[in-house]
């Protein structure tokens, strides 16, 4: 693969290489939408060394143990603070600001407010403005200023939640459709950023779902594609044992409920006053777990839809707040449409369904939405 700038010559501009930066960013886009399959053919690069070695340079891409090329932490983050950027400039309005709930106490966002010193304040966020001029009304003005405790004045504050996320993101093979796995690994490691730089106090995880479902770091998310279509029957109904090796278990179908599984096992572990999933899919559940079996049904089926549905409750039953986002292109996609708002219904959660394009804006306010009120388990 090649990357090369194109411009028109006039005959006086001087040459000036592309930087490594701009390269970077090109070759970023691939692997959103190919995954670390690109990252294999890196040697391809080997008709422009020095864009290679420029990037290397600059400490976006590095080598593995194995000597393979891989994205660098430093690259992880540009990619993640671009697609946020990328994601802010389409958005309608600004969703970037700090969104906390109603209640004031000692959180760290300074309000416009401002109330008399307590014991207690912190000094931190004393209103020097209003203090001085308290203590210069009392004194009558002159000079030295003598403050005393009745002079003091703080700025409000109010009470940010901490919230713990789990973005569960559809890898069945129909998400290799209309870019739409590219969009949304954009749209999750915009919401990574944010978390990063915004809500330091959050935690936000992400879990792949497809046949089984899966933990992913941010590297692996970064490297990761939709599975390919394996099983092109009209008609599957399929058991695995899930205590066996994976074999020739076709990857590609759609298990929300191994997701959800997943994410509510990682959800009881954070002592969050928030918790909540982001499910982002493309079609209905096609696959479920019972027992320790894994069960494949295509079509759809009612027996998938209830084992998930019931993992939906559970899930509302210990305070976590879901919010289902349905990738939608045509008509086709009616069933998909009805279950997610079954699954809102469910669990007195969120349902959307939107095209690619439109998918940003709605995870965003679902996100912040999530942070906003206390869940407490039924």
């Amino acid at each position: 693969m090649a990357l090369f700038e194109y411009s028109e010559w006039d005959g006086s501009q001087q040459f000036s290489p592309q930087s490594a930066e701009k390269a970077f960013d090109q070759l970023a886009e691939y692997i959103l939408q190919y995954g670390d399959q690109v990252l294999r053919n890196f040697d391809d690069l080997a008709d422009n060394p020095e864009i290679l070695e420029l990037i290397q340079k600059e400490g976006l891409i590095e080598k593995d143990e194995e000597g393979k090329f891989r994205v660098s932490p430093k690259g992880v983050r540009r990619i993640q603070e671009s697609a946020l950027t990328g994601l802010f400039q389409t958005f309608q309005r600004d969703v970037s600001g700090k969104h906390e709930t109603a209640q004031k106490g000692g959180g760290s966002i300074r309000l416009e407010d401002s109330k008399p010193y307590v014991y207690g304040d912190s000094l931190s966020n004393i209103n020097l403005h209003e203090t001085l001029k308290n203590a210069m009304s009392r004194q009558g003005g002159g000079k030295p200023i003598r403050l005393k405790s009745d002079d003091y004045v703080v700025y409000e504050t109010e009470y940010q939640t901490k919230c713990a996320t789990v973005i569960l993101v559809d890898m069945s093979g129909s998400m290799s459709r209309y870019g739409k796995y590219a969009t949304t690994k954009k749209v999750a490691m915009a919401l990574q950023a944010m978390v990063r730089s915004q809500y330091p106090q959050d935690s936000l995880q992400l879990v792949g779902f497809y046949t089984y479902a899966n933990v992913m770091t941010e590297r692996q998310f970064l490297d990761s594609a939709p599975k390919q279509v394996s099983l092109f029957d009209s008609r599957v109904h399929l058991r695995f044992d899930l205590d066996k090796p994976l074999g020739q278990v076709p990857q590609h179908f759609t298990n929300i409920d191994a997701g959800l599984r997943l994410a509510r096992s990682l959800l009881s572990r954070h002592g969050a006053n928030n918790k909540q999933i982001i499910v982002i899919t493309d079609g209905e559940p096609t696959a479920h777990i019972e027992g320790r079996e894994v069960v494949l049904m295509y079509p759809p089926s009612e027996k998938t839809a209830r084992y998930t549905l019931n993992e939906v409750r559970r899930c509302a039953s210990a305070g976590i707040r879901i919010s289902s986002f349905a990738l939608i292109e045509d008509y086709f996609y009616l069933g998909l449409v009805n279950f997610v708002e079954e699954m809102a219904r469910v669990s007195q959660g969120v349902a959307a369904y939107c095209g690619a394009d439109d998918l940003g804006k709605y995870v965003f306010d679902s996100f912040i939405g999530g942070r906003r009120v206390r869940r407490t388990s039924h």
